[in-house]
């Protein structure tokens, strides 16, 4: 008997890729209006571009497959910025400037005094995310969970800028971040199963009041809410949420897991958000409105934040300085990475489609 010989699959598929072309031509190009950089900020202990676990474990794909990569051979320019895991967001907005502008991370002297930590950070200096970037060369935003909080707040101070930095900081000393009047850097900003106005995984009461400057603390339903109330709408920004689902209603009106939908590690917080209703500390109602979930976040409030404009997509109706709320996505929270266990093969899908609407708008409409 002859013998076989075994070939290892990695040199199998390197052979196999020699053939394949490179570079996949979109055929929507045509239609588009601009094409401006992608840039994906992370959620809550996740990791980006800068982090040396993203060649093992991309966070955007996971075991799916590097996405942004994917996107990238569309023709659609992607980056994965590196904020902290846990750091609020004001911080991670902080580091997200410093990535995108190669400087040093600057949190802010009268925040960094008030916080009780080093007022600068990471230097980036020659390690910046894009290569250009200004009021020409706009960049577009995409935030899963609080990466959608860190970047609401990083396009406010954008917009305006912060007063209290401006008064307590030196003219030639402050970081543009703080100055403000350049919102027309950002063209769209896209929340992926944020929790704009908090969420109910950690419950009803804040148990951490000392810690105010961490992520864990700006996800309790009174800071989120508190927050929103400083965040700026911009009339020439387009904006877009996208929510998700992995719970089914059960007949009491509660909802549970969908265990084939859902990742093993949020069945239980699923179930505990799906029947979780009362009075938060600061007043807020919390009603049956806020069960249905994704995991981790409370679908309700991953459409749009409180006090802001919204309005549910319209393909035919796609305006600026509002929320377009897009149709709430059968995932869990994990499903917009990619999925862990749960491998998303549509996500690949998803994101083309959403960038190439992107890429076709205009300001002008």
């Amino acid at each position: 008997m002859a013998k076989i010989v075994s070939i290892p699959l990695a040199i199998i598929m390197s052979l196999i890729s020699l053939f394949l072309p490179g570079k996949i031509e979109n055929p929507n190009k045509d239609q588009w209006s601009t094409n401006y950089p992608y840039v994906f900020v992370h959620g809550l202990m996740g990791w980006g571009e800068y982090d040396s676990q993203y060649k093992l474990m991309p966070y955007w794909g996971m075991f799916g497959g590097e996405l942004l990569g994917k996107l990238d051979d569309k023709g659609y320019d992607c980056y994965g910025a590196s904020v902290s895991g846990t750091a609020s967001a004001w911080d991670r907005a902080c580091e997200l400037y410093a990535q995108l502008t190669g400087s040093v991370v600057d949190y802010g002297k009268a925040h960094s005094e008030r916080c009780g930590h080093e007022r600068y950070g990471t230097d980036y200096t020659g390690k910046a995310l894009i290569e250009k970037w200004d009021s020409e060369n706009k960049i577009n935003l995409l935030g899963h969970s609080f990466g959608g909080a860190t970047i609401r707040v990083f396009a406010t101070l954008m917009a305006k800028g912060d007063e209290a930095e401006i008064n307590s900081t030196p003219a030639d000393e402050i970081s543009p971040l703080f100055t403000g009047d350049k919102a027309d850097w950002i063209y769209s900003l896209t929340s992926l199963a944020a929790p704009h106005n908090g969420t109910t995984a950690y419950g009803l009461e804040n148990s951490m009041p000392d810690n105010t400057d961490s992520a864990a603390y700006d996800m309790f339903i009174d800071h989120a809410m508190e927050i929103n109330k400083n965040m700026v709408t911009d009339e020439n920004t387009y904006y877009f949420s996208i929510p998700c689902t992995a719970t089914t209603k059960k007949d009491d009106g509660t909802f549970k897991a969908d265990k084939d939908r859902m990742e093993i590690l949020f069945h239980s917080s699923a179930d505990e958000i799906g029947m979780l209703k009362g009075t938060t500390s600061g007043g807020y109602v919390v009603d049956e409105s806020w069960f249905e979930n994704d995991g981790l976040v409370n679908t309700v409030s991953a459409k749009a934040p409180s006090d802001a404009p919204s309005q549910d997509f319209d393909k035919e109706n796609i305006v600026s300085g509002v929320w377009n709320v897009m149709p709430v996505y059968e995932g869990d929270h994990m499903s917009l990475q990619g999925g862990f266990f749960k491998v998303n093969t549509d996500v690949e899908r998803l994101y083309t489609e959403h960038l190439d609407m992107i890429n076709r708008l205009s300001q002008e409409n």
